[in-house]
């Protein structure tokens, strides 16, 4: 495509699979669709313990079954794409199918990234003030955070793919991934992308910066309160209650740390490289934190079994 083409006529852009690997697409999707059943499957049985047991009706639970909400959006968003590359080669979507794509892949990393800062703040009001707990995170203000944080996200994602849209594109419109997202995107069209960019930035400072300046507070006040408590069991039982959502944060923020820097200070490394580190942060988070609540939070797992036990009966 060397002429320049209006970016509000039907236009194509052309996804990559898996570079140096085309030949073992077929392959490759067995772990690729594995992947994407266990986080949708996983995240979909976390949500239906919690909203099935009356028990896990608690802020925490609540909290972490909206971060299932997302985890699922994050892997429903990015799994035609992907394996309809693997299954079929299909590489073509239009422009307003992949900025769709990109706005929804976005917004639910955006939620996601949300959702763990107002688990950091869960963890910090249980440890710090364990009596007003459930007085201070009643169901009404869960209700109302959880809200705020996907307004703020829609919010914030919206402009981008509006402003792609308006612009034209005069180059070969092929991505680097097998999904469309706002960083290649943004080196498709042949006008100035300097609004675009700068808006970039800012959204992702103003959310995923300031997110996670936000949970490291969160924590030096948790690890503050933590060192207040008299007793070394009462320590340990109330770090304990952070473990897996630190797991789910470190999950989350490292893969997109070193996204950044391979985008930035490994520009000429392979392709199967970079393409590797922006699968690791798109599909680890899902497949891993219900396997991590699961396994190290004792009220899920019982609600789970509980969720199974019940369907048994009813058969």
């Amino acid at each position: 495509m060397g002429a320049e083409s209006n970016g509000s006529l039907d236009l194509s852009v052309f996804l990559t699979g898996i570079p140096g690997l085309e030949a073992q697409h077929g392959w490759l999707s067995i772990p690729f669709f594995t992947v994407y059943i266990v986080a949708i499957v996983g995240n979909n049985l976390i949500m239906a313990a919690v909203q099935a047991d009356p028990a896990l009706h608690e802020p925490m639970y609540l909290f972490l079954s909206m971060l299932a909400v997302t985890e699922v959006g994050v892997s429903v968003s990015t799994l035609p794409t992907v394996m309809g590359i693997l299954w079929f080669d299909a590489r073509q979507i239009d422009l307003d199918g992949c900025l769709a794509q990109m706005f929804f892949i976005h917004t639910f990393s955006c939620m996601e990234s949300g959702i763990l800062l107002a688990m950091s703040y869960d963890r910090f009001v249980a440890i710090y003030n364990p009596l007003r707990y459930t007085a201070i995170l009643t169901l009404p203000r869960i209700i109302c955070m959880g809200l705020g944080i996907t307004l703020k996200s829609v919010t914030l994602m919206a402009p981008l793919p509006v402003l792609l849209k308006q612009l034209p594109y005069c180059h070969t419109n092929v991505l680097s991934h097998s999904y469309c997202l706002h960083s290649d995107l943004i080196q498709l069209p042949c006008a100035d992308t300097k609004l675009s960019s700068i808006l970039g930035l800012a959204i992702v400072l103003a959310t995923f910066g300031l997110d996670s300046l936000l949970i490291i507070v969160s924590y030096v006040l948790i690890l503050y309160t933590v060192l207040g408590i008299a007793s070394g069991e009462g320590r340990r039982k109330a770090l304990n209650t952070c473990v897996s959502h630190i797991c789910a944060v470190l999950m989350y923020y490292v893969p997109m740390i070193g996204v950044s820097v391979m985008h930035r200070a490994a520009k000429h490394a392979s392709p199967l490289v970079h393409t590797l580190m922006s699968s690791l942060y798109l599909f680890v988070p899902p497949v891993l934190n219900p396997i991590i609540y699961s396994v190290k939070t004792k009220p899920i797992r019982q609600g789970i079994f509980t969720l199974f036990s019940c369907k048994r009966k009813l058969l």
